[in-house]
């Protein structure tokens, strides 16, 4: 194979989005991926029945259409075939007595909603989103910079002028409150609370982790702003896109090709070797999409790299593992209660606040969840073309379960020697199944297949689904922020010169929002000089080295 400006290994979004950008400055550019498809999480598949087009892991993309990636792509992917669709209807919550709550692209129409269920959350609604608002640069800020770099020292510099030293301590104290602490103080209703609860779990979060609070504040406020696209035909159709803007600007993109090693030559990623033995070249840098695990423990020879930070690097934590159910349906699925239910995008199924909770807790200790959050989203409620004229899909998601089976929190399902095999797999869907049945009362008949992926399914997936964890790390707070993806080598640059990490186990963290790719790509693309003065001010920055 031939030499390249910069070669990227793996292909999930930030990949596509990292190469998109340097491909169309000029570089040459090589995509790498070890599987048969393109794409990484982002993966479109007729995975039950023939016509029906199921998004087999994310489905979802307003990070993705409010990214900043999008907003210098957009029109050029929409070029090339790539449309979305949106909803007034987002989302809603469902409990368990039949009564529900729901978000909807109107500050007005969900100040209403909060305000029906208790008098003076709407107002405290608005303000919330207000306050949002005012803030956007500074939290949008967070989110799309470098924290471990001089432009992160530059957003704290500009928060300090802007807020002044009281005003910064208390955005930093907002920035790290737990989403229960801010649900209870800003909400009287309980159904407000279980309303935006399940969202955290969104972001690799529970609702008494630190920074909870700060993640449910900008998720209620990006439902509202953008709704809930999906792309014609399925989130793939992001890939393909991409995929073509790559090519036309002299990009290559190629599946089948699993690195195995990352060669270093005099203190510089200069290769990578493939399996079989192949070598491709990469003159100015080599991105990794891969886990910490995968880079220090496979990929860099240990000679390359210190002791200590690979063994950091290796000791990387996973979070809460996830389970996937994709049903076709004969018929759309009718349920009991609110016709809104109909029509929404994604409907979470929870007792709310001390439900979300008490689930993750049970997860966390190793236990099955006696009454998970379901996320139940339905494609068809934006997205015709997704199954055959008059039937259904849904596709579940489930955000709280453990990698290693101690027990059944409901003392109802043996769990054997605790790993996800086939029974298990199929026995927990059943109660998950049985849940979302007592409020579609036709879904048992009207089901034409199912298919389950546990945790065990979702890792020999994608290698970066480790432990079935589909944020490729956990967001405790000491890997998260300026901590991502963990405190003794923070940032995307690496040990190692011209060698970078993205994706999910990198800061801004997970999500299609392809915030790493986009980072790496603007600073390989900065000026000569200011590489030069960026490559230095990171070094002095990195820990062992100031």
């Amino acid at each position: 194979m031939a030499d390249y400006d910069a070669v990227l290994v793996g292909s999930g979004i930030n990949s596509l989005v990292c190469a998109a950008f340097l491909a169309r400055a000029g570089w040459r550019v090589a995509v790498l991926e070890r599987e048969a498809e393109l794409g990484g999480a982002v993966r479109t598949a007729e995975l039950t029945e023939p016509g029906f087009h199921h998004d087999v892991f994310s489905a979802w993309h307003p990070l993705w259409v409010g990214s900043p990636a999008h907003a210098e792509l957009g029109s050029a992917l929409a070029e090339r075939g790539l449309e979305y669709l949106n909803t007034e209807h987002p989302t809603g919550t469902l409990f368990p007595d039949g009564e529900s709550a729901f978000l909807t692209t109107a500050t007005d129409g969900n100040a209403a909603e909060l305000d029906r269920l208790a008098t003076g959350d709407g107002a405290a609604w608005r303000e919330a989103i207000a306050s949002v608002g005012t803030q956007a640069e500074l939290i949008f800020g967070v989110l799309g910079t470098e924290l471990w770099s001089p432009a992160g020292l530059s957003l704290g510099a500009k928060a300090y002028r802007r807020l002044g030293r009281r005003g910064l301590a208390r955005f930093g104290a907002e920035v790290v409150q737990s989403s229960r602490d801010w649900l209870t103080t800003t909400f009287r209703s309980e159904r407000a609370h279980g309303l935006l609860a399940p969202w955290v779990l969104h972001t690799g979060l529970g609702p008494e982790a630190a920074a909870s609070g700060f993640m449910t504040r900008v998720i209620a406020f990006a439902i509202e702003a953008g709704g809930m696209p999906v792309p014609r035909g399925g989130g793939a159709r992001l890939v393909d896109a991409l995929v073509r803007l790559i090519r036309d600007d002299g990009g290559v993109c190629e599946t089948g090709r699993d690195v195995e090693r990352i060669l270093v030559r005099g203190g510089r990623a200069t290769a990578v070797r493939l399996a079989g033995g192949d070598v491709v070249g990469a003159g100015r840098a080599v991105i990794c999409n891969v886990t910490p695990t995968q880079l220090y423990g496979r990929l860099l020879d240990p000679a390359d790299v210190s002791a200590d930070v690979a063994d950091a690097g290796r000791r990387f934590r996973f979070g809460r593992s996830e389970m996937q159910i994709h049903f076709a349906l004969s018929e759309p699925p009718r349920w009991e209660g609110d016709e809104r239910l109909d029509k929404t995008a994604i409907v979470h199924l929870t007792p709310g606040l001390d439900g979300v909770s008490r689930a993750v807790n049970e997860a966390e200790r190793g236990l099955l969840p006696a009454e998970a959050t379901v996320v139940v989203g339905q494609p068809l409620a934006l997205d015709d073309s997704r199954a055959p004229a008059g039937k259904g899909i849904l596709w579940i998601q489930l955000q709280e379960l453990p990698w290693h089976v101690k027990g059944d929190a409901a003392g109802e399902l043996d769990v054997g020697n605790g790993t996800w095999d086939e029974s298990l797999r199929e026995r927990y869907a059943d109660r998950i199944q049985a849940r979302i049945g007592r409020h579609v009362p036709n879904l048992e008949s009207s089901i034409l297949r199912r298919v389950v992926l546990s945790p065990a399914d979702l890792q020999a997936a994608n290698i970066n689904l480790e432990q079935g964890d589909p944020y490729s790390g956990s967001l405790a707070l000491d890997q998260n922020f300026v901590w991502r993806p963990f405190a003794r080598q923070p940032g995307h640059r690496t040990p190692v010169d011209g060698l970078f990490q993205i994706g999910a186990s990198t800061w801004p963290g997970p999500g299609l929002g392809a915030g790493s790719g986009t980072l790496v790509a603007k600073t390989l693309l900065q000026p000569p000089a200011a590489q030069r003065i960026v490559g230095r001010l990171g070094a002095f920055l990195r820990p062992g080295q100031a």
